[in-house]
């Protein structure tokens, strides 16, 4: 019996099963063969021959992996947002490999790149669908791609293909402690009231993995499936947007109704409608800012700044000048929201904002 064949039993079981209290503990149990099942198959084979997949190299500020189904306007957005010309026509995989496109947007320059659609069973390797979930696992944001034509079974379906391998959307990283020992059993705390999980389940799922010794600390009320998420390991949790495409083609009512959905855009590639707001929820998104330096008696460099991720410390920005400088780092004067008044001398753990402007005096 092949490791799809027991996926399928699995699933099988857990859609019949009811449930309740008499029931939690097999489902759990469920739960965590299958968690186990899907990673084995993510994982290659190690006799088999090395698989192709769509090898891209990463550039650019940023990483945004396109995905949906076929025939929903991908490549057109490609090609609307990008330089890049990726085959567009009215039948479905047109695209059969992955199309890298660059997005120059504030002086960044993020990469999108364009994925084969993917289809029902793409987790378990229909249609290069692995291919294309393991480019997806490399990026910064999954901009999700749906018709807004067809009703919201693409979306359903695409965020199940995703959540089987491990890609957590628009979710934060549960905050569990989990250590495996070399002896003394399994210890459990909690700091808060648990009210979906108990020690009995989670020693029940240990063991389904084989761990018998382990310290887990729960620091928030969470499911047996996010503790399943912990044990397992290989989570990625990345911030997705969906893009409604061909919104000319709807009402009114429907294009509002859609647009104010969390983490929803709506846009039309042929008509080059919202194409601009979304660039900007991008942006945000993406957690980029810009940092511009000037060099003493000068005017600040407002042409070529540096791109940076939002939280980036002085520290950060002295890397990414010259990797010898944070050594050589005496104090910086600072220029913008991040101060109180300006100039502001700071010290290297200064958070910087979005378009400071930094001066770094070295010893």
């Amino acid at each position: 019996m092949g490791i799809l064949e027991k996926i399928s039993d699995i699933e099988k079981e857990i859609a019949k099963t009811q449930k309740n209290k008499a029931t939690e503990y097999h489902l759990g149990l469920l739960k965590a063969k299958l968690a186990k099942y899907r990673s084995q198959l993510l994982e290659p084979s190690k006799k088999g021959e090395k698989g192709d997949g769509f090898d891209v190299l990463k550039s650019g500020d940023a990483r945004i992996a396109l995905i949906g189904f076929p025939s929903v306007g991908k490549s057109t957005l490609l090609s609307t947002l990008t330089k890049t010309e990726s085959e567009a026509a009215n039948y479905e995989f047109t695209t059969l490999t992955c199309i890298p496109g660059v997005i120059e947007y504030k002086g960044a320059n993020i990469q999108l790149l364009d994925l084969p659609g993917i289809i029902e069973g793409a987790a378990q390797g229909k249609g290069r669908g692995r291919q294309v979930i393991a480019v997806a696992r490399t990026a910064d944001l999954v901009l999700m791609m749906l018709d807004a034509t067809k009703p919201n079974v693409h979306r359903d379906l695409l965020e199940y293909e995703l959540e089987s391998v491990g890609l957590r959307l628009n979710k934060r990283k549960p905050n569990i402690y989990f250590k495996i020992k070399k002896g003394g059993g399994v210890s459990f705390n909690a700091t808060c009231p648990l009210t979906r999980c108990n020690e009995k389940m989670v020693q029940t799922i240990l063991h389904s993995f084989k761990i018998f010794n382990a310290e887990v600390l729960f620091r928030e009320d969470c499911t047996e499936d996010e503790f399943i998420d912990v044990v397992t390991g290989n989570r990625i949790y990345l911030p997705c947007i969906y893009v409604y495409n061909k919104i000319d083609q709807i009402s009114i009512e429907e294009v509002d109704r859609l647009a104010r959905q969390p983490f929803s855009v709506v846009v039309s590639c042929n008509m080059h409608l919202n194409l601009d707001y979304l660039l900007e929820v991008l942006w945000e998104h993406l957690q980029l800012i810009r940092v511009y330096t000037k060099k003493p008696g000068a005017p600040p460099d407002f042409d070529d700044g540096l791109i940076l991720r939002r939280g980036v410390t002085v520290e950060h920005v002295c890397h990414a000048i010259h990797r010898t400088l944070a050594a050589q780092f005496k104090y910086a004067l600072v220029w913008g929201t991040s101060t109180k008044y300006s100039p502001q001398r700071v010290g290297i753990s200064h958070v910087m904002c979005d378009e400071d402007v930094i001066q770094v005096v070295k010893k």
